[in-house]
């Protein structure tokens, strides 16, 4: 939280989103009441990064640390979350970036019919649209 108030303090025009940090539900905690004590209120933010998730986003622990957070009114952001961690969580993020669906159809070199690109879809629009519809749905 000190480098999130350094910066808000000596570049305010740039929309600094603080970030959750840990491991475990009690890390996350910890985190978030040090942000209160430094007058942060994180509730209030529109935006809330949690750290630590990509490696371990489909697990039951993730999804109790992020239900944790969204009850409690956080407005939350997932990093590198993946098709497993959306189905599982997604509802209760504001936002989440991946490159899951780039990576896949770049490894497995997958190009939809019709596509006018060159090579595969791992930058196509439409791929990532269909990804995007593949993993919010169960």
């Amino acid at each position: 939280m000190e480098n999130l108030l350094y910066l808000r303090q000596n570049f305010p025009h740039v929309p600094w989103a603080p970030v959750l940090q840990g491991w475990q539900l009690e890390d996350y905690q910890l985190c978030h009441q040090m942000y209160a004590e430094a007058g942060v209120d994180l509730a209030a933010e529109p935006l809330v990064g949690l750290g630590s998730v990509c490696r371990r986003q489909s697990t039951a622990e993730i999804g109790a640390i992020v239900e944790t957070f969204w009850r409690a009114g956080l407005s939350l952001h997932g990093f590198g979350v993946k098709r497993d961690g959306v189905l599982r969580y997604g509802h209760m993020m504001a936002s989440i970036d991946s490159m899951a669906w780039s990576f896949g159809a770049r490894a497995d070199k997958i190009r939809l019919p019709g596509c006018q690109h060159a090579g595969p879809c791992n930058n196509c629009l439409r791929y990532a649209l269909v990804w995007r519809e593949r993993s919010c749905t169960r």
